[in-house]
């Protein structure tokens, strides 16, 4: 009878340990790691919401943020490999980079900028007389850094009729401009968001006109004006092309999300970039888009503005747009 009763009491611890172990959550894979060049201005807000939302976490991606001040530094980092992915990188720099390195920066993701999804602009400071973008003749002026960012503003001036030497410009790291308005450093110059948007706020400085590259360079107010975006380097997309793949994946959540939640979106901006608390929900959207939903229309805005850069010389040679871009 003992001995029944025993085999009872096994069945039983049996059925009890197997029942607990189909409750037993199995120990989560560890993350892939991918290493992101971070520009924290607020055309980085993809980066910032699926990294603050768990949209990474969700794809199973642990990104190394690496701050990375202008076009310049993010090209060098993807052509040696220091970093597998630029969160904005500057197109005009990242066709250059392609010359250099063919496949070394892929876009998957872009976003437009125009009067409307305000970027790049000029502003004067406090006290500087200027109504247009003319009335700089003979003023101190600072650009956003990098050669796409220098030339395109000499190219905006010399639209309206300036020349060089009717102004001086000179680059400047995107966490001065504020101060250098403040200070009085320059009279104005080309600057972008959220810095832009912080001056206005803080009576610092004032815009004169946004939607720069639309108008000026592209000749149309209403085109897309696609200047930066989210770039791959090719070796990280084959070397390991199930990450990339969910890190696409994460990166076009994050894009519907700021498109159906901008206000909420906005928020990321916040200790993320150089916008203060009570600047946040006055800082401008951006046209977020995946380069695989981009229509005809869009495509050719890009390569007029790709067809720019070769003329100004920021890109040594004709680029077929459809060759730096990747679709996931």
């Amino acid at each position: 009878m003992f001995t029944k009763q025993f085999r009872a009491l096994r069945r039983i611890a049996a059925a009890v340990v197997a029942a607990m172990a189909a409750f037993t959550v199995a120990p989560a894979a560890a993350q892939d790691k991918v290493k992101v060049g971070v520009f924290p201005v607020s055309s980085s807000l993809p980066y910032f919401v699926a990294l603050g939302r768990g949209i990474f976490k969700a794809h199973n991606i642990e990104p190394e943020t690496i701050a990375l001040m202008g076009g310049p530094p993010n090209v060098a980092a993807l052509i040696t490999n220091q970093i597998e992915v630029s969160s904005v990188l500057v197109m005009l720099e990242g066709m250059n980079a392609k010359v250099k390195k063919p496949g070394v920066a892929m876009y998957i993701g872009v976003h437009s900028q125009t009067k409307v999804w305000q970027m790049e602009q000029f502003v004067v400071r406090k006290g500087f007389e200027a109504t247009s973008i003319k009335d700089l003749k003979g003023a101190k002026l600072m650009s956003a850094p990098g050669p796409a960012n220098l030339n395109t503003a000499k190219a905006v001036l010399a639209k309206v009729g300036l020349k060089e030497g009717d102004y001086t410009i000179d680059q400047l790291d995107m966490g001065q401009h504020v101060n250098a308005m403040i200070a009085g450093t320059f009279d104005g110059g080309y600057t972008l968001e959220p810095n832009a948007s912080t001056m206005r706020k803080m009576g610092v400085a004032r815009t004169l006109e946004a939607g720069l590259i639309s108008k000026y360079i592209l000749g149309d107010e209403s085109a897309n004006a696609y200047a930066a975006g989210c770039a791959f380097t090719t070796d990280f997309i084959n070397a390991r092309p199930e990450v990339a793949r969910r890190f696409a994946a994460a990166w076009s959540m994050a894009i519907d999300f700021i498109n159906k939640n901008p206000e909420e979106a906005r928020k990321h901006l916040a200790k993320n970039t150089y916008t203060p608390d009570d600047v946040v929900d006055m800082v401008p959207m951006l046209g977020y888009i995946m380069t695989k939903n981009m229509n005809p229309k869009q495509l050719t805005d890009l390569q007029n503005f790709a067809d720019f850069g070769t003329q100004i010389g920021v890109v040594p040679e004709k680029i077929d747009v459809t060759k730096v871009i990747k679709a996931f």
